[in-house]
């Protein structure tokens, strides 16, 4: 039998926070590079209301979450979650994960099956190269910042009319990319360079949602597709309306999604 591959937790964990009533099933977020748990704020209240605990954490060098030297990889951002899970004592967990979240999800359902109840992919990919792509970026941040990054990548993150149409959000999600830690978001660059989760897919037994923005440049439909396909038993859900941060500009349909798939 093959070794399942494993990662490293950053040394004192991930920052999260926990709405919703303890002993309810929980609900693990996980979030975009460049993100913090507030990315999470439009799902809250729809799951604690659908009777879930919702646990939201910032990834390794983002938000509060501590910033270690040198570069990640995907199992190490996975050994992250299954760290977060012990110490808050919660075995299994329905996870839902966006973009690089989403690739979080992947790793832990193929590779620590027993954590994950069910699972909702967002916006994701399990292979999103090319890898100098991600590892140019992560030479540009460090150099000159995350800032220098911050508006591409944010409009990508909404489609134009919405972006028009809610400045004030785009200008927040702005400043959320513009105030990561340039050696926490290189690192999690890093991470997405070096995976290739193709050959995961087939070993994720947790009952599967994919959902896919129709006009997301970052990760379009065709991603979703693929993972829809490999997943056994895997749905599909393309968002008429959304680009790459669909749980924002969809966020009603998005909640009824989540809300109905991990009931």
């Amino acid at each position: 039998m093959t070794a399942r591959p494993t990662g490293s937790p950053v040394a004192g964990g991930v920052h999260a926070q926990i709405d919703g009533p303890d002993g309810a099933p929980a609900v693990v977020l996980s979030g975009s590079l460049g993100s913090t748990l507030e990315m999470w704020d439009p799902q809250v209240g729809a799951l604690v209301a659908a009777g879930f605990r919702v646990v939201r954490y910032d990834h390794r060098g983002h938000g509060r979450s501590p910033v270690p030297r040198g570069p990640a990889t995907i199992a190490d951002l996975g050994a992250d979650v299954v760290d977060l899970l012990d110490r808050l004592e919660l075995p299994r967990v329905r996870f839902a994960g966006l973009s690089l979240g989403g690739m979080v999800g992947m790793w832990l359902a193929a590779n620590a099956p027993e954590r994950i109840d069910r699972l909702a992919l967002m916006c994701t990919s399990p292979l999103l190269g090319p890898p100098e792509n991600w590892t140019d970026r992560a030479a540009t941040v460090r150099a000159q910042g995350t800032g220098a990054v911050a508006g591409a990548v944010v409009g990508r993150w909404f489609t134009p009319g919405h972006a028009s149409a809610h400045p004030g959000e785009a200008a927040r999600m702005r400043s959320m990319v513009a105030e990561t830690s340039a050696e926490g978001y290189a690192a999690c660059c890093e991470a997405i360079a070096g995976m290739d989760l193709r050959s995961d897919l087939g070993r994720i037994t947790a009952p599967t949602l994919v959902v896919a923005g129709a006009h997301d440049p970052a990760t379009p439909p065709d991603h979703a597709e693929r993972i829809a396909a490999a997943v056994p038993g895997a749905r599909r859900h393309v968002l008429d309306g959304g680009a790459h941060l669909a749980n924002r500009e969809c966020a009603d349909e998005v909640n009824r999604l989540l809300t109905a798939h991990f009931a």
